[in-house]
């Protein structure tokens, strides 16, 4: 129905965004990779949008890129993964990244996901081997020369700190840790997430 939504962002939440359009506020669930591109205040956000019609409402789901709604979408072919899980992945792992563990069958990647166990990840494998682009470009980014789980363990260490995965992965970003252990990107992401 809506292919994006152009308007301001009026406020940011755990798991979703309020984009104002023409008088309208728009309550749209989002992941932490596309939150980390906005800004609230932020003015003329464009929102590549999938509505989701359900008996008990309609859903509206976003992303900052039209990469990430295929994803979603891509997702959501998927047996067993509906929106909620689909968004689930994309806050843990990039539409590159997701790529890549499923060309390469990385189970353990796809398992970092919140309610992606074994079985699920080997049905992410099975169905979208065929349907992902097989010459995908590697992006590198500022995790590229770390273990994917010491990533991961990382993250989940700060959040049992207290804050926020959308806090954290923002820290993070702006930090090089490409040399770092678990420990120096804990230190160094605690240090800078107590002057914020």
């Amino acid at each position: 129905m809506f292919e994006f939504i152009i308007g301001d962002v009026v406020s940011i939440k755990e798991d979703y965004i309020v984009l104002q359009n023409n008088g309208i506020g728009y309550k749209i669930f989002t992941s932490t990779n596309s939150m980390i591109q906005l800004e609230l205040g932020m003015r003329n956000a464009m929102i590549f949008t999938y509505l989701n019609v359900r008996e008990d409402g309609l859903f509206l789901y976003g992303f900052t890129s039209e990469e990430e709604i295929n994803m979603f979408r891509l997702l959501q072919m998927v047996s067993k993964i509906g929106p909620k899980s689909a968004l689930g992945i994309l806050s843990t792992l990039t539409p590159n990244q997701i790529k890549v563990a499923v060309i390469k069958k990385e189970l353990d990647i796809l398992c970092k996901a919140p309610g992606i166990g074994k079985k699920t990840a080997e049905r992410m494998v099975l169905e979208l081997k065929d349907r992902i682009d097989k010459n995908i470009e590697v992006v590198e980014d500022n995790i590229s020369g770390i273990k994917p789980n010491d990533y991961h363990e990382a993250i989940d260490g700060l959040m049992s700190l207290g804050y926020t995965r959308l806090e954290i992965e923002k820290i993070i970003r702006t930090m090089d840790i490409s040399k770092m252990n678990i420990e120096d990107i804990i230190r160094e992401a605690l240090r800078k997430l107590s002057k914020h």
